[in-house]
């Protein structure tokens, strides 16, 4: 019913971006133009340095005045569209930082939102208190230790600058030498004889454990 009335359906309107692209497409016609005039006005040119002054060369010159002159009026227009396509494009760009901003305030509008929530679930004075109750305990642990660590039976009144004299004048009378190594464990001239030690060694060793002797060896 509405297309035998004719009634029209709305159209959309165009976007920026739709704009600046048929804004840019006309510059691009523009250009063309004036390309096609800087050929003509160079073939008028040419001719001209060809002729001698006179009527020919007169006619010569006022087609290209009059070329030049359109040729002027299409930069004219080229430049005031070119204009408009780089306000156009300013208008989007100033609109995309617009939405730029009010997402971020967004952003920070619900993190405060969450920071409050967060705080009101902190107290400040349980806080302070475990703090304060942390930094006893520290106390009372470097107390343990220090009591633990106590030494006993030395008298207070020892003065370290006389020990250190004392350590001085010891260190070249102490010997240090290792204990001997019984005889029969040493090295003899008679292997015989010390086997025979030997065994009575491990005799005697099984006889205060309360074992059986071992059998002597009679290699």
């Amino acid at each position: 019913m509405n297309r035998l009335i004719g009634t029209s359906r709305k159209v959309p309107k165009p976007t920026l971006g739709e704009a600046i692209a048929t804004t840019d497409s006309r510059v691009e016609a523009v250009e063309v133009k004036i390309r096609k005039y800087d050929a003509e006005l160079a073939r008028y040119k040419e001719q001209m340095k060809k002729m001698r002054d006179g009527p020919g060369k007169n006619a010569i010159k006022a087609k290209a005045m009059q070329v030049l002159k359109q040729r002027k009026l299409y930069e004219t227009q080229r430049d005031q569209l070119q204009q408009q396509s780089f306000n156009m494009e300013q208008a989007i760009f100033t609109t995309e930082n617009l939405r730029n901003v009010a997402t971020t305030v967004d952003a920070m509008q619900t993190a405060n939102k969450e920071m409050k929530r967060q705080y009101k679930n902190i107290d400040i004075d349980q806080l302070e208190k475990v703090q304060d109750e942390m930094e006893d305990l520290m106390e009372q642990a470097n107390d343990i230790q220090e009591a633990l660590g106590r030494s006993y039976g030395l008298p207070e009144d020892i003065d370290e600058e006389e020990l250190e004299a004392e350590l001085d004048a010891l260190g070249d009378e102490l010997d240090f030498e290792e204990e001997a190594e019984p005889s029969y464990l040493q090295e003899s001239e008679f292997p015989e004889l010390n086997a025979e030690l030997a065994d009575l060694e491990l005799e005697a060793n099984a006889i205060e454990k309360g074992a059986d002797a071992p059998v002597k060896n009679t290699a």
